[in-house]
């Protein structure tokens, strides 16, 4: 199969999974387990899972200092502040608002491509960041005459989308050298000391023995799904696709949310939404449109 074909099968279903994930996870919090108890289950058993895979079959060492010091800053970026924030706002906002604010992170990961890489940005994609960041705004202002948000719930999602969009600038040289495992274990390891002490407390309160089946069958999509599937195929296709590419797929988990959360009835799609809906993905597409080749 070609390397392409692979790559984009892998980011698709990154997509279909972090859509799904919206609403499955909203069936977890509060109700079952509180937003960082969940969190420090999903870090403690990607660590293990990851942490088996690097001592035993990978078997790669990371040993420049410049490296270590980009693994913790991708530690911080895309596991600690990236699911903090991407939980407790979930937990206080819909489906929809948090799959739309996603969208931002495309935003992000140019300008932070931008400032590393000192590429110019172009008038059309300081347009792009201007109107997705305007989309943004009205949703998070609550204007779009949804009940079910929350002004700090959709505040939380956007510096989610933002961590998340410096993850992905941050982890691109790292997989230039190491193999995904290698980069996911020492990520995961960085990001689950700095969760521990924000949800252990949240992990050891719940009676687990009551949970129905549903909420177990649910916590193992987020456990194996949300976390170890879609960081390893994430991470893998960042070695042949840039940055940009990977947060391009961000566009379809709305379309996924929106889909998922309506037939559950976990949600509504307002005409209002579809608007700022309409702002954001129009600005994105303008910030991560290819520059034009010459002949």
């Amino acid at each position: 199969m070609n390397q392409q074909v692979k790559v984009h099968g892998a980011l698709l279903t990154v997509s279909l999974i972090y859509g799904a994930n919206y609403s499955i996870a909203k069936e977890i919090m509060p109700t079952y387990v509180q937003p960082f108890g969940l969190i420090v289950i999903r870090a403690v058993s990607a660590v293990l899972f990851f942490g088996a895979m690097s001592l035993f079959v990978v078997k790669e060492k990371v040993e420049s200092r410049q490296d270590w010091g980009r693994i913790i800053l991708c530690g911080i970026f895309g596991i600690m502040l990236n699911q903090l924030s991407f939980f407790s706002g979930l937990n206080l906002t819909s489906p929809i608002n948090a799959s739309l604010i996603q969208t931002v992170s495309p935003v992000v990961v140019v300008l932070m491509s931008a400032y590393l890489l000192k590429e110019r940005l172009k008038v059309f994609r300081m347009a792009g960041i201007l109107l997705a960041g305007l989309g943004a705004m009205l949703l998070i202002s609550g204007k779009a005459g949804n009940a079910q948000g929350n002004t700090w719930g959709d505040i939380l999602i956007l510096l989610n989308a933002i961590s998340f969009g410096v993850f992905l600038v941050l982890a691109k040289p790292l997989m230039k050298k190491y193999q995904a495992i290698t980069v996911v274990s020492r990520i995961f390891l960085v990001g689950a000391v700095g969760v521990i002490p924000f949800g252990w407390q949240d992990v050891l309160s719940p009676d687990y023995a009551t949970f129905p089946v549903s909420i177990w069958a649910a916590i193992a999509f987020v456990i194996i799904g949300m976390t170890i599937l879609a960081y390893l195929l994430n991470v893998w296709a960042m070695k042949t696709a840039s940055p940009a590419l990977v947060g391009v797929y961000i566009y379809l988990q709305p379309l996924v949310a929106i889909i998922i959360a309506v037939w559950l009835g976990a949600d509504v799609f307002t005409w209002q939404k579809a608007l700022y809906a309409a702002m954001i993905f129009g600005g994105v597409y303008l910030v991560s449109k290819p520059k034009k080749t010459s002949n």
